[in-house]
């Protein structure tokens, strides 16, 4: 099951050697931790579409694509909007310059950007299509939706393990100032550490309470 607000599995499993190191860095570096905790929240809610999708409407159709559309919409309204175009304008093109050798990786994450809200859209309306023309439209929205979710978290993931280390090891004081008072205008709504907005507080309890158990509260 995974926990929507804290975007990370419910386990209980003890801290690793690598996440007490993160945490270590992010006390010194708060963009870094707020990067991170927006990825896992980000993740959370992709992995929970997608186990929505392998479920399927079952017998309540309406709930299924309510919840769905709300996943999409929170992740064309928070990610794409104030997360994506953070990172491409302050965090990328400084890690560009410092690091030549990172800059095809830079460039890849760069055009993945530019082209999220535009993917997003399209899954919204391949989405609405099955809504209203039924089972014949099904399948470009579920084969579609899976490869959506294997590509993102993969970005991520290199985001992570690819560009963050090099920003930690070579930007200067004066970089990091500049990009924890950026990121921390963020807030986003699902890492449960920021007061409630009130809009997207109702946007969080409508995903939790009408997604389907073990996904969220919803009847299965």
């Amino acid at each position: 099951m995974f926990d929507l607000r804290h975007g990370r599995q419910t386990s209980g499993a003890a801290c690793s050697g690598l996440a007490i190191r993160i945490k270590e860095t992010a006390i010194k570096h708060t963009a870094l931790q707020i990067i991170r905790d927006e990825h896992s929240s980000l993740a959370a809610m992709l992995k929970s579409m997608r186990m929505m999708v392998e479920r399927g409407p079952v017998d309540n159709s309406e709930q299924f694509f309510d919840v769905l559309r709300a996943m999409l919409f929170y992740i064309d309204e928070f990610p794409e909007r104030l997360h994506h175009p953070k990172e491409s304008d302050l965090l990328f093109p400084r890690v560009a310059r410092a690091v030549p050798a990172v800059f095809a990786t830079i460039e890849r994450l760069e055009n993945e950007h530019i082209n999220g809200e535009k993917t997003v859209r399209e899954l919204q309306h391949l989405l609405l299509a099955w809504e209203l023309l039924g089972e014949p439209r099904k399948e470009a929205f579920v084969t579609r939706c899976k490869q959506y979710v294997t590509f993102y978290l993969e970005h991520m993931r290199l985001e992570e393990t690819v560009i963050l280390p090099e920003a930690e090891r070579v930007l200067s004081d004066a970089d990091w100032r500049e990009l924890d008072m950026a990121f921390a205008k963020n807030c986003d709504p699902l890492t449960g550490k920021y007061p409630a907005d009130p809009a997207y507080d109702r946007l969080f309890t409508r995903i939790v309470m009408r997604a389907p158990a073990p996904i969220g509260l919803g009847t299965s």
